[in-house]
């Protein structure tokens, strides 16, 4: 028998009772994005829990083992078809700490990482990138990236087109509702929404405020804390948590428009010890459905495909409200993809950190979208945007249900 001790340490452990609700029944392999790819046991949910039981017994994380924690896109499909009501999602974020704990990771990962992290939780930095980008792409710099640097390449490939006046608008603190007040909001504006997607937090506060709301849009908090929640950055999370809970904690209701968002933050029960606040969380289609919205629509003639983000559909479960939100637009068609239910790719910040994967998953879900015929695509979380934008091979215009719905009030 190894003297040495389990390689998962008890700081957060991925729980043995959770572990064991797995029956191995195989229903989540069909949904599973990497097991669709690769057809590989270790890279399904089933056998990444039995991964997760054997760093209770295993002296060292082996590079094996690692990677298939790595290769999974957290998108929680499974959770959906698991019949045994197996709570993967807890597991895999009691697990990603972990094995940023206790694995050694390349120079070139470790460095590359520290970059992303350094970037997108700060709303100023990505603001000051956006001229670069733009003066990128008039030059076409992307082209001088070597091509063994695949992660760069793709981070430059990804970026979106901003105008630079859009990425520097803000939105007012404060936004009065229209007729009688039937409560009051406050949006987070995210740390990639505001920046790149400032249009979707406009129309955002337009809809809750055509809808009797009253709006309160502070700067604080810079970022919520998701990204490096899903990536396993535990205690940068929970600072960013905490700076979320101090600036918004006072409102009643908390109102998201970026699937990822709502989903970290509605994990600060676990993360931060915050049930309450967490509790205050809406993503803005759930919110709208929830509230039943009372403000005439008028005709949005289009054809569009609802793209079910992850972190939405599976991981806040929320798949019929934003459905029910486009069918009531009159003269709006609603069409449904093939393999609604399989991720994009994007993953938070996976498409930069798996970038062949996340390609093939990418060209996939860009595929299905556009065999609908429409020509929109309603994407409600920025980075699927991003990702499907990336990989459409013909025109097609992607915005937030959101902005459909601003459309129709207007």
């Amino acid at each position: 028998m190894d003297p040495r001790p389990p390689v998962w340490d008890a700081q957060g452990a991925p729980a043995p009772e959770l572990i064991d609700d797995c029956v191995h029944c195989g229903f989540c392999l069909p949904t599973c994005p990497t097991y669709a790819l690769w057809g590989e046991e270790m890279d399904s949910p089933r056998g990444r829990i039995q991964l997760m039981a054997l760093g209770h017994s295993e002296p060292s994380l082996s590079p094996q083992m690692a990677s298939h924690f790595d290769r999974c896109l957290g998108c929680m499909a499974c959770v959906t078809a698991c019949p045994s009501g197996v709570k993967y999602d807890q597991l895999l974020l009691q697990t990603r700490p972990q094995v940023e704990r206790h694995f050694e990771r390349s120079l070139s990962d470790r460095t590359f990482r520290r970059l992303v992290f350094a970037l997108f939780p700060h709303p100023g930095r990505l603001r000051a990138l956006v001229p670069l980008l733009a003066l990128q792409r008039r030059l076409g710099l992307e082209r001088l990236i070597p091509a063994r640097s695949t992660r760069l390449r793709r981070m430059a490939e990804l970026a979106p087109d901003v105008p630079v006046r859009a990425a520097w608008e803000r939105l007012p603190v404060l936004t009065p509702a229209r007729g009688h007040k039937r409560g009051t909001v406050a949006l987070l504006q995210g740390c990639v929404q505001r920046v790149f997607f400032s249009e979707v937090n406009r129309a955002t506060v337009a809809v809750l405020s055509a809808e009797g709301f009253e709006v309160h849009a502070p700067a604080a908090p810079r970022c919520c804390g998701s990204l490096q929640l899903h990536t396993g950055y535990e205690e940068q999370a929970r600072t960013c948590a905490r700076e979320t809970i101090a600036a918004l904690d006072r409102y009643d209701t908390v109102i998201v428009n970026s699937a990822g968002c709502g989903s970290g933050m509605k994990d600060y029960g676990e993360l931060v010890n915050a049930p309450t606040f967490a509790a205050k969380v809406r993503d803005v289609l759930e919110f709208l459905d929830e509230v039943e919205p009372r403000a005439p629509r008028r005709a949005v003639p289009e054809r569009v495909a609802y793209h079910d983000p992850c972190h939405l559909a599976h991981a806040q479960q929320v798949r019929n409200a934003p459905r029910r939100l486009l069918r009531a637009i009159p003269d709006l068609e609603l069409v449904e993809p093939e393999e609604w239910e399989l991720c994009c790719g994007s993953a938070g910040v996976y498409n930069l950190l798996q970038p062949e994967a996340s390609e093939e998953l990418g060209r996939r879900k860009a595929a299905n979208l556009a065999r609908t015929g429409v020509d929109v695509i309603a994407a409600a979380n920025p980075g699927c945007a991003i990702q499907i934008a990336r990989y459409l091979e013909r025109p097609m215009t992607i915005v937030h249900p959101i902005e459909l719905l601003a459309r129709s009030l207007t």
